[in-house]
C-alpha cells in the first residue's frame, strides 16, 4: 500500500514537533550551564561582566545545538513514535497495510535534511560564532594576545610587544626539524593597535628562540627613506609550540572552507589529521541522524499503550551514551593515525547505521 501525502506530512510535522522541543530542552539546559561555569571563571576577573558572560554563552550555543543534532534526532523520534503507539494511531496505520519501511521513510528523510542543513548552513553559522567565542576566550580568560591563522594567502600572525602591536605575513611556510622559515615576509608595525608606524619586508625569516632573523631586509618607516639591511632582528616571544597550539580549531573552520585549509596546512607541513576528521565527520552527520531514526523506531514501534516510558527513556540514554563513548574512542583512534582518518570518522555513522537497519528488519519481517 502507498502512503498518502497528507500521512506523510502528518507523520513529518509530527516528528519535527518533538523534534524541536527536545532540541530546545537540550540547548537550554546547556546554555544554562555555560553560563554557570562562565561566571565562575569571571568571578576572579574584574574585565568580565554579566553582559560578556552571555554574550560568549550565547556565542557558543550555535557550536553545542550541532553537538546535540544526533541526540535530539534519537529522542525527537523516541517521542514521536512513542505519541503515535501510545494514541493507536500508529495501530491503525499499520493494520491498513502501511509497513514500518513506509511508516518510517517521511521521518527518515527530514532528518537527511536536517542533516544537510546541519553541515551546508547551520555549520558555516556555528563555526564563525566559535571563533569569535574563542577570541573573546583567548583574551579575557586566558590572557593571549598572539593570534594566528592560515588561509588561502599564507600565514597571518599578530603578535604584542608591551603595548604595541606587530602582523606577520608570509605567503609560503617551510617546517623542517621543528624549525619554522618564512618566505617573502611582510611585517606591519603598529604603536598601540591601530596607528601604523612601519613596515618591514624580507627575503627570508626564521623563528629563532626569543627573536625572529630577518634576511635582506627593506626597512619602511613612516615619513623616512626606506633603509635595507642584510640581517635584521625582531624580538618576539612567540615559540614554534604556540605556532602550533595558535592554529585555528577545525571548529571554527566552516565546512566549506576546511578543505582548502587542510590543502594549506598539509602544504606548509603542519599535520592536518584533526581538521580533516573533523570534516569528514561532518559529512557523515545526513547519515547519522538517519540510523539515530531507525534506532529510536526499534524502541518505540512495538510498545503497546501499557509500555513504561521509563524503559524506552532509559534505552534512548543508552544508546546515547554507546554512540558517544564510541565516537570518541574511534576519533581518538583517527588522531593518533592508528586507523584511517575517513574509517575513523564514518565508523560511529555505519555502525549505528547497520544496528538500526538490522533490528528494523527484525522488528518487521521477523
Amino acid at each position: 500500500m502507498r502512503l498518502s501525502l497528507i500521512l506523510t506530512r502528518y507523520i513529518a510535522k509530527n516528528f519535527m514537533r518533538s523534534f524541536l522541543t527536545i532540541f530546545i530542552i537540550f540547548l537550554t539546559i546547556i546554555f544554562l550551564i555555560d553560563i554557570v561555569e562562565l561566571l565562575r571563571r569571571a568571578s576572579n576577573n574584574d574585565n568580565v561582566g554579566l553582559g560578556l558572560v552571555i554574550k560568549m554563552g550565547l556565542m557558543k550555543l550555535p557550536f553545542m545545538a550541532q553537538q546535540i543534532f544526533p541526540f535530539a534526532v534519537l529522542f525527537g523520534g523516541m517521542a514521536s513514535f512513542w505519541r503515535l503507539t501510545r494514541s493507536s494511531e500508529l495501530v491503525v496505520t499499520r493494520s491498513a497495510g502501511v509497513s514500518a519501511w513506509q511508516f518510517l521513510m517521511p521521518v527518515i528523510l527530514v532528518s537527511f535534511l536536517l542533516g544537510l542543513f546541519q553541515i551546508s548552513a547551520f555549520n558555516p553559522l556555528a563555526s564563525a560564532m566559535l571563533s569569535k567565542y574563542d577570541r573573546l576566550n583567548a583574551i579575557y580568560f586566558k590572557g593571549q594576545s598572539n593570534l594566528l591563522a592560515v588561509s588561502k594567502n599564507g600565514l597571518w600572525l599578530r603578535q604584542s610587544t608591551g603595548e604595541n602591536q606587530s602582523v606577520i605575513h608570509a605567503p609560503y611556510i617551510t617546517i623542517i626539524n621543528n624549525k619554522i622559515s618564512l618566505s617573502h615576509v611582510s611585517i606591519f608595525m603598529y604603536e598601540g593597535s591601530d596607528k601604523f608606524v612601519a613596515r618591514i619586508d624580507a627575503e627570508e625569516g626564521s623563528l629563532i628562540r626569543g627573536f625572529w632573523r630577518l634576511q635582506n631586509a627593506t626597512i619602511n618607516v613612516k615619513d623616512k627613506k626606506p633603509i635595507f639591511i642584510k640581517e635584521h632582528r625582531m624580538e618576539t616571544d612567540i615559540t614554534l609550540n604556540k605556532i602550533h597550539e595558535s592554529f585555528s580549531p577545525p571548529e571554527t573552520m566552516s565546512f566549506w572552507n576546511l578543505p582548502g585549509f587542510i590543502n594549506n596546512l598539509e602544504k606548509s607541513g603542519f599535520s592536518a589529521v584533526r581538521h580533516r576528521l573533523y570534516w569528514h565527520s561532518l559529512l557523515s552527520a545526513p547519515l547519522l541522524l538517519c540510523s539515530m531514526v531507525l534506532i529510536a523506531a526499534t524502541f518505540t514501534l512495538r510498545q503497546s499503550r501499557r509500555s513504561s516510558a521509563n524503559n524506552i527513556i532509559i534505552g534512548g540514554v543508552f544508546t546515547g551514551f554507546l554512540l558517544f563513548f564510541l565516537s570518541d574512542v574511534v576519533f581518538a583512534l583517527g588522531l593518533r593515525e592508528s586507523i584511517p582518518v575517513v574509517l575513523a570518522a564514518w565508523t560511529p555513522s555505519g555502525i549505528a547505521l547497520l544496528l538500526g537497519l538490522s533490528m528494523v528488519f527484525h522488528l518487521e519481517d521477523g
